[in-house]
């Protein structure tokens, strides 16, 4: 849909990584085994960028920096096509497992990997698995000391990896170092009493398209922006399996061949642009 429809926007982020790096699989957790294994991150990040091709929108892609050092070329066909450039950090870790020292260094390396493919540094952050929780807001000083305009990486309901009890608009938070940085939560809405993602990862896939779409018009009723993030294997049926728990399976395979057509209704519905033009209009 084109932005320059007058109606609220909504925020449209990818998290580009390929299916071996969900976080805390004991299967998965071999960084040395990664370049062995069968990869999905190019054709589902292509068909991506086609459907925002399609759709005339353009999104804040977050780029694992490891993606960025071995699939270079696809990382300058997304700068090509003028979407945003954020790192998803480097080796995919969540981030209240590090020390300050190691999250920056990680945090660097991603940068450095995706401004030589790219041609351009990336401007923001996510967090792996929105880790970023109480007690790690060093993390801050480290977003900003690397120069990024924005952070995206808090989660403000309980989480299985955590979550982050902040406000769900847009917002300002300080570092323990004392500078500030720009914050674009995760938005939630209300399900029996309980404050739940609906608009990302395997929450899209699970619900409905008719509770998705409550959950748009509940942020736009409250002046707020939803945020999508997915994946390139939320769009692959023929993700690997791997052993995890049962609850991890499900979230992590459940509804796969309903994520594209899902994504199209709502870019068909509402008006969308990057994470940093949420941050710009917001008051």
């Amino acid at each position: 849909m084109s932005t320059s429809d007058a109606r609220p926007a909504h925020a449209l982020s990818f998290d580009i990584e390929d299916w071996f790096h969900m976080v805390e699989i004991p299967g998965l957790d071999d960084t040395t085994a990664w370049p062995t294994l069968p990869t999905l991150v190019e054709r589902r990040t292509e068909e991506i960028l086609d459907i925002c091709r399609r759709a005339q929108v353009r999104a804040t892609f977050f780029i694992l920096g490891w993606i960025a050092e071995r699939h270079p070329g696809l990382v300058a066909a997304i700068a090509s096509e003028g979407h945003e450039l954020g790192s998803h950090s480097h080796w995919h870790r969540a981030v209240y497992e590090m020390s300050p020292e190691s999250f920056l260094a990680d945090l660097r390396d991603s940068i450095e990997a995706i401004e030589a493919a790219a041609g351009r540094p990336p401007t923001c952050f996510r967090a792996p698995s929105f880790s970023i929780i109480p007690g790690a807001e060093w993390a801050f000083d480290s977003i900003a000391t690397c120069g990024l305009r924005f952070d995206a990486s808090l989660f403000p309901a309980k989480r299985g990896h955590g979550g982050y009890p902040c406000p769900e608009r847009p917002h300002v938070v300080e570092a323990p170092g004392g500078r500030r940085i720009a914050e674009l939560p995760m938005s939630t809405m209300s399900i029996c009493g309980r404050r739940v993602c609906f608009s990302g990862g395997g929450y899209l896939r699970l619900l409905p398209l008719a509770m998705i779409r409550r959950g748009f018009r509940n942020c736009e009723a409250d002046r707020r922006p939803a945020v999508v993030y997915l994946h390139p294997r939320d769009f692959a049926p023929d993700c690997p399996r791997c052993p995890m728990p049962l609850h991890r399976r499900f979230k992590s395979y459940v509804g796969l061949s309903s994520t594209r057509r899902k994504l199209e209704a709502l870019l068909a519905e509402f008006r969308f642009a990057t994470c940093g033009a949420m941050l710009e209009a917001s008051p």
